[in-house]
């Protein structure tokens, strides 16, 4: 099991640059059981608990016909997340691969993503099944999730295509 913050033997971490090309907006938090890394699941189940995502002013009218989809995306900034691995040993047994191969927290932005499933909204609070983060963390974004929608045309000659260069 992984500590907190700890670096394993086959890891690579950089320097990470100062950041000065993004003005991200935290537009809620997400309230959940868990206080600690080491006590978050790995991956949210939608049978796992209710959680609260609230949405601050002036965004709340945002919500407006969120409760006609049973499944949203969730995008939250996994505020406590290493942001300068760039090779990662998630099994620790002395192998290591990109971080961008993996779906580990720690990233150069640390963006969490869950499709959870939606229990009800009250207001400006959203109740949902399916996260797997810290109580407190920022929310960025909540959209239907993309795999309930059919596309919106076919494909035209010159899309590109699976395998195009």
């Amino acid at each position: 099991m992984v500590r907190e913050n700890e670096v394993r033997a086959a890891e690579r971490t950089v320097a990470a640059p100062r950041a000065a090309d993004a003005g991200l907006v935290f537009i809620g938090r997400i309230h959940t059981p868990w206080t600690s890394r080491m006590e978050t699941p790995r991956q949210g189940r939608h049978d796992g608990p209710t959680c609260r995502i609230e949405v601050f002013e002036p965004w709340v009218e945002a919500l407006d016909h969120v409760a006609d989809f049973e499944r949203i995306e969730v995008l939250y900034w996994l505020h406590q997340s290493r942001r300068d691995l760039v090779m990662q040993s998630p099994a620790n047994d002395g192998t290591a691969r990109g971080t961008f191969s993996l779906r580990s927290p720690a990233r150069p932005n640390p963006i969490g993503t869950s499709i959870a499933r939606l229990i009800r909204i009250e207001g400006p609070n959203v109740f949902v099944r399916g996260l797997d983060c810290l109580d407190g963390t920022p929310l960025l974004d909540l959209k239907p999730d993309r795999t309930l929608f059919t596309p919106i045309a076919p494909p035209q000659a010159g899309d590109f295509q699976t395998g195009d260069p």
